[in-house]
């Protein structure tokens, strides 16, 4: 296995078990990621796609992986789409194109 997917492996694992203390939902890895079906990195939160990125330049990151999300967003045909950048010393944040912010105030003000 080479080191950026070893690094990947384990940010996606780090992830998963961040989302699944915060929401109480069992939040896991999804197999297959890469495929041109892609539909995200993380499985278990409701109606999502879930990207995650452990980039040594962040600011790519947040410009690249949200994209990414709404493809697989649509590959899943998922109503939202949401990407955890890793920063270093296991800071997250989470990342929004703008469309993808509206969708959940949409939702909220419905």
């Amino acid at each position: 296995m080479n080191r950026q997917k070893a690094k990947g492996d384990r940010a996606e694992l780090e992830a998963a078990e961040l989302l699944t203390q915060l929401l109480g939902v069992p939040v896991r890895r999804r197999l297959g990621a890469g495929r041109q079906d892609d539909v995200g990195d993380l499985d278990g939160v409701p109606d999502h796609v879930v990207q995650v990125a452990n980039w040594a330049d962040t600011a790519a990151a947040a410009r690249v992986k949200p994209r990414e999300a709404e493809v697989q967003r649509s590959n899943a045909g998922a109503a939202y789409a949401a990407t955890l950048v890793r920063f270093r010393g296991r800071i997250w944040r989470v990342v929004l194109t703008p469309e993808q912010w509206a969708a959940y105030l949409r939702m909220l003000a419905a």
